[in-house]
């Protein structure tokens, strides 16, 4: 996916994505170097099945913890 910065405000880049421009505010230093106004950026997400299971198994910890606490006042 492409995305262009549209403009600075702030600590902020307002960034334009794909075809329909939506707009999403990123912070300055999540950018490359060198990137301004009108910079066009290679944009990719992807799964990460490992940190989605750490952090389900962190939740779960967080929710037993809360659950024996309830029980044991």
């Amino acid at each position: 996916m492409k995305a262009v910065i549209d403009r600075f405000e702030a600590d902020y880049a307002v960034v334009l994505f794909g075809d329909e421009e939506i707009k999403v505010n990123i912070p300055k230093k999540l950018l490359p170097p060198g990137a301004k106004e009108g910079s066009w950026l290679k944009v990719s997400f992807a799964l990460d099945p490992e940190g989605t299971a750490k952090q389900k198994e962190k939740i779960s910890n967080l929710l037993n913890k809360l659950k024996k606490k309830n029980l044991n006042p």
